[in-house]
């Protein structure tokens, strides 16, 4: 008995399932009922067993069967299976027949590489949380220790719920991911610990496992309780746990006093209550594929499921919500002695303005929002935003360049002077091509400002007098040119300025370096998929921001020479991005009264660095996402374009039903992983000027603030209007 889907099919015999491909078996469970226990004193045990009885009914098989464990506890499974789409469907009910004293239990949809049991066989899959060998993600990370058994993560840590196990050395890849985006909140009286129960989890764990014949608990301090038990192992294999658990990870020395000299690890586990009738009913789907590279196979299982559990689209006037922002930016940015700028942080709801402090770029973005505000009172007639936009500029010209021709980062009018913050490249692309752009505006309106450009012009040329032989760039420097941080990640971030002051220069110097940095960047950052350190007050571990300035970059070399080696590189880096953005969305509960999740959904915010927090950033992409589009046709980034062109606006109060003091604010970040927001609650400039820069620039370039209005455009009057490089900086400098 069996089913098919292409070259793949699910074969059922002797209790188990195996699938194969072109008769060749791939992978396998021999015994498919799967159930761990919370035992009398809190300890979980697990036992399998075969299906007893298998039925087919057209395209789909039920299989059957009975598992009870030592303690008298007894359960009933019921799976069925089914081709569906691109892979297969497995559709699990599980009752609890008989009560023994057990506390609890977890049941789990599993399968056995045929392959090789060794971890670092395979590279994985888990978006925003497990790329490769996660081999640039910080020590502790899920996937860093291969010794571990269990590499299961709840899968609301995922930006989709799905895992993927590629074996390196024949690219065969089982993907293992939720059938449908239709999880519930939790009980929100209990907390979650070591190994609780609760009945009203639907959330489930995905990721691989490779047990020894024991049990594993671990005590508070670290100590872990086992004991041998009877059930088979048969190897490595990639799992479904419901409900969730987080696997083993690295534990913290919580209890400093305690000489506990073992190293310490934790591994919390949800059950369900062992009690006669009740029921679990949950979907997983199964995908299987061929794939010559990693990244074809992260593209290509991402946007399966992405198709499948894509949240809907957030209504919201894009137009409405621009101005919004234009007016928060407005409001909140002023004269602070000599110097002009927004604050560091305001709590929310009420902008209670808790530091102010200015950086040129990443979180504070000041001369970008100064950029922004200028252009906007221009085309608005808004006078007031008009001149403080300009005032921004002038007074990051006139007090952040150093003698080396490397800008000031952080200045606090408190001081009246600049912080010690690290000179980031990242940074520092930030900042001065926004001081750029504003020059570029200015000089269109007949407002020469020689001193914005000569601001621009030794920086270019402190970038070319910095550059490596290899082409890269040092991720942070001092002011007096010495290198601060070694790693070269963040090469690509000043990629599209040397490109851009090129085009206003017209030196061949700056087009060199933005080429030289481009080969570099294509063989390491994309090539190597080595995109990390892009977020400035995180350490240097793989993360999204890293990922969207090489997207950056590379589009601007494309756009530049329109070689296609660059268009490679840049969908090469669009489509790793886009993996860290949640697509779909469960509930998620908040501690305050006035947030917007309490009314909206979550999908469309982006996990920030490697397993971490998620924010809105985003939003700064869709863009540029668009017109990967334009140029590539490729439907699925037209989609995506207009996903979080929409659904970031679901963290701010974009109708202003929220109650916050203006319509249009929105926090900084927050983790809902466990379906409570922790949050700092605050608004930092940058969550409002990556909603409103990409809406000015679509505007500019197609005449629309919705995606929908550029649609409206032919698609030869789209491709005439994206070639933006024909008439940047034409004029002569």
């Amino acid at each position: 008995m069996k089913l098919e889907n292409g070259p793949y099919s699910l074969s059922f015999r002797d209790g188990g399932v195996e699938v194969l491909k072109n008769g060749r078996p791939l992978y396998f469970n021999k015994r498919p009922l799967y159930v761990t226990v919370k035992t009398v004193s809190a300890i979980s045990e697990f036992y399998d067993g075969v299906y007893s009885g298998l039925h087919a009914s057209g395209d789909t098989v039920r299989a059957e069967g009975i598992l009870t464990v030592p303690s008298g506890s007894a359960f009933s499974f019921a799976d069925v299976y089914e081709a569906a789409g691109d892979g297969f469907k497995v559709s699990r009910n599980v009752k609890v027949l008989k009560s023994g004293d057990d506390l609890g239990f977890s049941t789990k949809v599993s399968l056995t590489m045929a392959d090789s049991d060794q971890v670092r066989d395979y590279n994985c899959f888990a978006p925003g949380v497990w790329y490769k060998q996660n081999e640039f993600a910080p020590d502790d990370a899920f996937g860093k220790d291969p010794d571990n058994e269990y590499f299961w993560r709840m899968e609301t840590r995922y930006a989709l719920p799905l895992f993927a196990m590629q074996h390196i050395a024949s690219g065969e890849t089982a993907a293992l991911s939720r059938w449908a985006a239709d999880a519930t909140l939790p009980s929100t009286d209990i907390a979650r610990s070591e190994n609780i129960t609760d009945p009203k989890c639907t959330i489930g764990a995905i990721g691989m496992s490779k047990p020894e014949k024991m049990t594993l608990n671990y005590l508070y301090y670290g100590f872990a309780v086992r004991k041998p038990f009877e059930a088979e192992i048969d190897g490595l294999s990639i799992d479904y746990v419901y409900p969730g658990c987080d696997g083993q990870m690295p534990g913290s020395n919580r209890y400093g006093g305690l000489d506990y000299r073992s190293k310490s690890k934790t591994f919390q586990r949800i059950n369900h209550p062992v009690k006669i009738g009740f029921e679990q009913n949950y979907a997983v789907a199964l995908h299987f594929g061929h794939y010559g590279s990693f990244q074809s196979m992260m593209r290509e299982v991402w946007r399966v499921n992405y198709a499948r559990l894509r949240d809907r689209l957030f209504e919201v006037d894009n137009e409405r919500h621009y101005r919004n922002g234009m007016e928060i930016l407005n409001r909140y940015t002023r004269q602070y002695g000599d110097s002009f700028g927004l604050p560091f942080a305001c709590q929310l709801p009420d902008m209670d303005i808790s530091s102010v402090s200015f950086q040129f770029g990443f979180v504070g973005q000041q001369p970008g929002i100064g950029y922004q505000l200028l252009r906007y009172g221009d085309k608005e007639q808004v006078s007031e935003a008009y001149e403080k936009g300009v005032n921004v500029i002038d007074f990051w010209v006139r007090a952040a360049m150093t003698e080396s021709g490397l800008p000031q980062m952080c200045y606090n009018p408190n001081i009246k002077g600049f912080e010690p913050y690290p000179h980031y490249i990242r940074m520092l692309a930030d900042g001065i091509e926004a001081i750029l752009d504003a020059y570029l505006y200015m000089r269109r309106k007949g407002d020469e400002r020689p001193d914005w450009l000569a601001f621009c012009r030794k920086t270019a040329d402190w970038l070319v007098s910095v550059q490596n032989e290899d082409g890269s760039f040092y991720r942070a420097y001092d002011a007096d040119s010495s290198v601060r941080m070694k790693s070269k990640s963040n090469t690509p971030s000043v990629i599209r300025f040397l490109v851009q002051f090129y085009l206003v220069s017209f030196d061949e110097r700056y087009k060199a370096a933005a080429i030289k940095a481009g080969e570099w960047s294509f063989h390491n950052n994309y090539r190597n998929m080595e995109y990390r350190g892009g977020t400035c007050d995180n350490s240097d571990i793989q993360d999204k921001e890293a990922g969207i300035y090489a997207l950056f970059g590379f589009l601007a070399l494309y756009d530049l020479t329109g070689e296609p080696k660059w268009l490679e590189g840049a969908i090469g880096a669009a489509d790793y991005t886009e993996t860290w953005t949640y697509a779909w969305t469960f509930p998620v509960r908040t501690l305050w009264p006035k947030h917007p999740f309490n009314k909206y959904s979550i999908s469309g915010q982006s996990i920030i660095t490697i397993g971490g927090g998620a924010d809105v950033y985003m939003a700064a992409c869709s863009y540029t996402y668009y017109r990967l589009y334009v140029i590539t046709g490729d439907e699925h980034y037209l989609d995506f374009a207009e996903f979080i062109h929409k659904n970031t606006r679901q963290s701010t109060d974009a109708d202003g039903s929220i109650g916050y003091v203006m319509p249009g604010l929105g926090h900084e970040s927050g983790n809902f992983t466990s379906q409570t927001l922790q949050s700092h609650y605050h608004w930092l400039p940058w969550c409002t000027y990556v909603e409103v820069d990409p809406s000015s620039r679509l505007y500019d370039t197609f005449g629309g603030y919705e995606i929908a209005d550029a649609q409206k455009l032919s698609p030869e009057e789209r491709a005439k209007r994206n070639r933006i490089y024909e008439t940047f900086g034409s004029e002569a400098p």
